[in-house]
């Protein structure tokens, strides 16, 4: 073969000049082990608590059979989610983690030059997904108290908009979009958009003014609704999402997902926390509880830091982000920075909530 494009340089592949834009997808670190101390990981936003030893023995014993296929039609884990959530087996599309059903999901809806509509900052593989996609990512900077400004959003609609994506509570900072604003957003898009409710976190909400996602849902025919069961439910290193959405967008989904990408283990560990929900709930209660104490304490010791309704609090540091890491870091604990805005902490055991506490504590006495 002698025909070769002049443009394209000997013995190297061509790759998607889209490509050259996306962020790489930074994943929180681990602490360094320390010889006779202890040292905790505060930069996932994973449940500190071990699973239940219910979920555990489901894992287990589907373990069994890893010489076989997955279920690629999820069968036990739709049915499960459509009994617990009174939606129908057609309007669910599950992936490896909600992020992975979000990908699916834009390359189901977005081509080149469209657009998809989202604050920032909020979960940082939104430009990612958007990005693979050939989409651009419109990014409207967070109002005062690191909240969604809807307002804004709405009015970066235009017709080249296919998605508007409204993470709640806000990963990384914390707070909730209420009830009359959501609704509003909602009504106000144009009937051939796509509003995505991120609810990643939506089982450590305790504000009352917050609608569930899945009540927009039902009626409409541009609301898709994601959840997982990588935070509450504890099965983050199982990795298990799923989608509430209009038949045809499920539909979409479902099409354009990893043939088997939920494992038989993911399926069977999430159908058993399902069915352990009143435990898992309860470990999520003593969570909120410790996001309550440690926000007060913040707040005693002068941080001005914004409500949140996760699992994990936002510290507004700035240029002192890095910092700041570096000496939780020394003290035991791993954040999660983003570097000239703030850090993310999860609330995570009572140990490590106390070492991130004193961290904050010398930070503040020391500036």
């Amino acid at each position: 073969m002698t025909d070769r494009r002049p443009d394209r340089p000997p013995g190297r592949p061509t790759l998607r000049a889209a490509l050259d834009d996306i962020p790489t997808y930074q994943p929180g670190r681990p602490p360094a082990t320390r010889a006779g101390a202890s040292t905790y990981k505060l930069s996932s936003n994973e449940n500190p608590y071990p699973p239940l030893s219910g979920v555990l023995d489901a894992a287990v014993a589907a373990a069994a059979s890893m010489n076989r296929y997955p279920d690629m039609g999820c069968s036990a884990l739709y049915q499960a989610l459509a009994q617990r959530f009174d939606v129908p087996l057609g309007d669910l599309a599950a992936g490896t983690g909600s992020v992975a059903v979000l990908y699916h999901l834009l390359q189901a809806v977005c081509s080149e030059g469209d657009e998809v509509v989202y604050a920032w900052r909020s979960f940082e593989a939104y430009p990612i997904a958007v990005g693979v996609t050939g989409a651009v990512g419109v990014q409207v900077p967070l109002a005062t108290g690191a909240r969604h400004d809807l307002a804004a959003m709405l009015a970066a609609v235009n017709h080249r908009t296919k998605v508007v994506m409204v993470c709640t509570p806000n990963n990384p900072t914390g707070p909730v979009v209420h009830r009359e604003e959501l609704v509003e957003l909602v009504d106000a898009v144009p009937r051939d958009v796509l509003v995505v409710i991120d609810e990643a976190y939506r089982e450590f909400i305790r504000d009352p003014d917050v609608v569930d996602g899945l009540d927009l849902y039902r009626g409409r025919d541009n609301v898709v609704v994601l959840r997982t069961f990588s935070k509450a439910y504890g099965l983050a290193g199982f990795r298990v999402g799923f989608a509430v959405a209009p038949t045809p967008v499920a539909e979409a989904v479902r099409k354009v997902a990893l043939p088997f990408g939920v494992s038989h283990v993911a399926q069977q560990a999430a159908v058993a926390s399902l069915a352990a929900e009143g435990a898992l709930l309860e470990r999520v209660g003593s969570l909120v509880g410790e996001r309550s104490r440690v926000l007060a304490a913040l707040r005693e010791q002068g941080w001005d830091v914004p409500v949140s309704e996760a699992n994990f609090v936002w510290m507004p540091l700035g240029e002192d982000t890095v910092a700041f890491a570096a000496q939780a870091e020394a003290a035991g604990i791993t954040v999660r920075p983003f570097a000239g805005d703030g850090a993310r902490v999860t609330i995570g055991e009572v140990e490590a909530n106390d070492v991130f506490l004193g961290v904050t504590a010398d930070w503040r006495r020391s500036r």
